[in-house]
């Protein structure tokens, strides 16, 4: 029996996801029949998929409650990759706490919630963390969006920012800007089923005094990049500290700090861009895992 497989983006996706036509290629290749499916589109009847594969629903963070009711309820009609407990643990940055409490190397964060004041959250993280710049940015988001570079001598500007995001009711992440991220960007490191696939370099994504990026994702300067034997054993250590055992696909970005040792920017483990066309034959192998743990199933 062909194995029906739905790829899961978003209307705001379409032509924008690179690794798509690569794993339709790749089902098809297998055996299988692979289709792209808008996550909201009501017409949609997911128990003819045998799996769901997460894959650019990128509008999630700003529906997430809806995105969440969704992940539920296609996860009990059929396999959902990664899994509803996944997805959910990952929607939200506060996970970087847990993961810090646990001695692993996160950049530091202060988090501010809703209701709280930003100008004394703000004068509370340059005292507890100096730095001459920071990153302001939501607590569920991506692409880099209502992101932004601030010098921390532009208290005002900083404030204005932080503020807008609580007003929204949204919980806020601040962050050090580390200057070695405007050399040599981040690495993003890629698993297919618990084993390290590829790396590749991100560039620098926050120009200094660019506005907050609205759109669905910033433009990405990508190239292919070997990562260091310490970016592998952090990326390595970070997913096994997970309690989910291993996933089909995860993406750990790492950037290094002020003293250039690697940490953890975020886990991508719900609909990460994976890089396919960066490393010949990821998406064979990344067809084969999902279809391999269907015929588990």
């Amino acid at each position: 029996m062909t194995a029906a497989v739905a790829l899961v983006s978003a209307r705001a996706a379409r032509g924008l996801d690179e690794d798509l036509p690569l794993l339709l290629t790749a089902f098809a290749a297998a055996g299988a029949r692979a289709e792209i499916a808008d996550w909201d589109d009501r017409e949609v009847d997911w128990t003819r998929f045998d799996v769901a594969l997460l894959r650019s629903a990128w509008d999630y963070t700003e529906r997430l409650t809806e995105f969440l009711a969704w992940v539920e309820h296609t996860s009990s009609n059929t396999l959902l990759l990664n899994p509803a407990a996944v997805v959910r643990w990952s929607a939200d940055k506060h996970y970087l706490l847990a993961l810090a409490d646990r001695g692993l190397p996160v950049v530091t964060t202060m988090f501010a919630e809703p209701g709280q004041d930003a100008r004394r959250i703000l004068q509370q993280f340059l005292a507890e963390h100096p730095s001459t710049e920071l990153v302001v940015k939501p607590a569920v988001g991506a692409g880099a969006r209502d992101t932004r570079r601030h010098v921390a001598a532009a208290t005002d500007e900083t404030v204005g920012h932080v503020s807008g995001l609580l007003t929204a009711g949204r919980s806020v992440m601040l962050q050090p800007y580390f200057e070695g991220v405007d050399r040599h960007g981040e690495t993003a490191l890629m698993f297919i089923d618990g084993r390290f696939s590829h790396a590749i370099r991100k560039g620098p994504l926050l120009p200094p005094g660019a506005p907050a990026h609205d759109a669905l994702f910033a433009p990405e300067e990508i190239s292919v990049r070997v990562p260091g034997a310490d970016e592998l054993d952090v990326a390595q250590r970070m997913l096994a500290a997970l309690p989910f055992g291993p996933l089909l696909y995860a993406r750990v970005d790492l950037i290094r700090d002020a003293r250039g040792a690697p940490c953890l920017l975020e886990l991508e483990l719900a609909e990460p861009s994976l890089f396919l066309a960066y490393a010949p034959g990821s998406a064979a192998r990344f067809a084969a895992a999902a279809l391999a743990r269907l015929a588990a199933r």
